[in-house]
């Protein structure tokens, strides 16, 4: 496999951090601009559109330097990427609300399964067809739920994006190391400005193209040496946290009666600075904890069979217990704080 992957992350890198800037100076022209409210933990107003750049810098990449026998795929993957870029930055402005953004998710992801990019996991259009929409528009919208710190959803889309790359190196796919880096690049370059205290947000102009990427990353990964009951798991733990996070807060709004698109500050990253963590260790911790279940990721593919079951059984009963931390961590410090 040829290195064609480098230009693209060096030049989404570059353009992403060079964009940003510009789309700071845009954001407050348009008034794009982003105010403490319930969901996020901002202290002061801030430009929306830093997902301008890292749109542009992924967009430009791939156009300039992606392998030509992919171009129908790549074509479809921006398409959908502008159209969600596009919706995103509207939303950001004018607050169009969840259903909105579900539907334009949909849409999005059937340009993408028109293409042939679907899930194979039962070879039945009936049940694969359907499945692929809903991992798509899930994983969007996780990564747009994680976009609640400084930091958090462009830190998670860089280590994502990188095991996914080096995940594709290892199995000689062309188009998920392209695509992969094209998202690294971009997302990193933009997270030199996100760290607290941020000078820019992406906004949903930037998490929901992200995690739509993400999302199709983990459908065209391939391993011929290991069965697909196996290997099935390897982009769910790559992409851990952001399924983790949403699974966690659409069960605690709905058992505590609200609604899931509700906003509020019951994320993992809140429950955590609940417990005390400052902002740099809690961004740290998951940081850590993206990194370690990545690596999990990356060894089921390359262990043999038997023993990949294993692991990703274990992932899987790691995250379960994590899970129920995470509601206990929710009722002793945040429902209950005075019984500490």
């Amino acid at each position: 496999m040829d290195a064609q992957f480098v230009p693209i992350l060096v030049f989404g890198f570059a353009t992403s951090l060079g964009l940003t800037p510009v789309s700071r100076q845009i954001a407050f022209r348009l008034g794009v601009i982003d105010r403490p409210k319930k969901r996020n933990i901002t202290q002061a107003p801030t430009p929306m559109m830093g997902g301008f750049a890292i749109y542009m810098a992924f967009a430009l990449s791939l156009f300039l330097f992606s392998p030509p026998q992919h171009m129908v795929e790549f074509g479809a993957v921006i398409t959908g990427a502008t159209f969600l870029a596009f919706i995103g930055v509207v939303d950001d402005r004018y607050d169009l609300g969840i259903r909105v953004k579900l539907v334009v998710m949909t849409i999005s992801a059937t340009v993408v399964l028109i293409t042939g990019i679907q899930i194979e996991l039962f070879n039945h259009p009936l049940i694969d067809f359907p499945l692929t929409i809903l991992w798509i528009v899930a994983v969007t919208n996780a990564v747009n739920f994680l976009d609640n710190m400084d930091g958090l959803a462009a830190g998670l889309s860089t280590i994502g994006a990188f095991f996914f790359m080096v995940i594709a190196i290892s199995q000689e796919l062309s188009l998920v190391s392209a695509l992969s880096a094209a998202v690294l690049g971009s997302a990193a370059g933009f997270l030199s400005y996100n760290f607290k205290p941020a000078s820019s947000f992406m906004g949903d102009m930037g998490a929901l193209p992200l995690g739509f990427v993400l999302a199709i990353l983990g459908i065209k990964l391939e391993f011929g040496s290991q069965p697909l009951g196996v290997t099935w798991i390897i982009p769910i733990l790559v992409l851990a946290l952001p399924i983790f996070d949403i699974n966690l807060v659409v069960l605690t709004r709905i058992m505590e009666g609200r609604s899931p698109g509700e906003a509020g500050k019951d994320h993992t990253s809140h429950r955590l600075m609940s417990m005390g963590f400052s902002d740099r260790k809690t961004l740290l911790i998951l940081y850590g904890a993206c990194a370690v279940f990545g690596t999990m990721g990356l060894l089921i593919g390359i262990v043999p069979g038997a023993n990949a079951g294993r692991l990703g059984i274990f992932c899987l009963s790691l995250l379960l217990g994590l899970f129920m931390l995470m509601i206990w961590i929710r009722r002793k410090y945040q429902l209950n704080p005075t019984s500490q």
